[in-house]
């Protein structure tokens, strides 16, 4: 993997902490990792929202509705009625 440098500025007592708890040569690893994982979770998150967001579309699509009434008709499985 191709490495890149990066100039962070943090905390005065985050820095001597980071110093005191984490091994030496290790701070640029666990930061890139840290970093890796948040953009994990920024990604899914994303995802999430553009799902919900595509979700809400198509539940106010009535053309999609009708079309879906439609199949279920057809189908006939039964999914969403319950027998009486």
């Amino acid at each position: 993997m191709a490495n890149k440098h990066l100039n962070l500025t943090i905390d005065i007592n985050t820095y001597y902490e980071a110093k005191r708890l984490v091994p030496p040569g290790q701070i640029s690893k666990l930061f890139s990792k840290f970093l890796e994982e948040y953009l994990k979770k920024k990604k899914k998150e994303q995802l999430r929202q553009q799902l919900i967001k595509d979700y809400q579309a198509n539940t106010k699509n009535k053309e999609l509705q009708k079309e879906l009434e439609i199949y279920d008709e057809a189908i006939g499985d039964g999914l969403d009625n319950e027998e009486k």
